[in-house]
């Protein structure tokens, strides 16, 4: 297990742009390390998801992960997914409203309008590529990560800067009545995830 220091807002390495993974880095033991110290440092934080900038590390690579995660327990499952050089299209840019967090935003959660669903193309780590097809809440969880290698944070983003609150706050005033919102949300997209290879 390789669980790696997580960069918080400030670390100047979270706002540079990923570089793409070269062609001739797929399948060998550097990029299968970084995947695993991801995946690690993933679960030991219950994140839903973490990018390879999150780590210091400035490769467009990200994981997402969701298993009855204690962090966000409105979420749809995600199987174990490992995304290499994504490109996302918006598939439909109806707006759903989620109140977000981020292990590099540590004790801060904030409202951001996301779009409803999107088409991520990516490679595995062997080189293979595949799509995911993703609505609601699992939508807006792809662009979060896909956000990290573009060098931006959720802050950057509130849609009510007012919004941003501890988590503390969120438990105590919002925690309710955005559970209401998500479950709506999730019944609006009964399909939230599908990985096509």
């Amino acid at each position: 297990m390789s669980v790696r220091t997580v960069l918080e807002l400030g670390d100047p390495r979270l706002r540079t742009i990923a570089a793409a993974v070269p062609d001739d880095a797929f399948g060998n033991a550097a990029l299968h390390q970084l995947v695993t110290d991801l995946i690690d440092t993933m679960r030991a934080q219950d994140g839903a998801g973490i990018a390879a900038p999150q780590i210091g590390v400035g490769q467009r690579v990200f994981v997402i992960e969701v298993q009855d995660n204690p962090r966000y327990p409105y979420k749809p499952t995600i199987p174990l997914t490992v995304l290499v050089n994504p490109v996302l299209q918006v598939t439909d840019a109806t707006e759903i409203s989620v109140i977000e967090g981020c292990l590099s935003v540590p004790n801060l959660r904030g409202r951001v309008a996301r779009a409803a669903a999107v088409i991520v193309d990516a490679r595995m780590p062997d080189g293979s590529p595949f799509q995911v097809v993703a609505q609601g809440l699992s939508a807006a969880t792809l662009q979060h990560e896909l956000d990290h290698l573009d060098g931006r944070l959720f802050v950057d983003q509130l849609s009510d800067p007012a919004s941003l609150m501890t988590w503390a706050n969120y438990d105590r005033y919002s925690a309710a009545g955005f559970r209401a919102e998500a479950e709506a949300i999730n019944r609006a997209f009964p399909a939230p995830l599908q990985i096509n290879k």
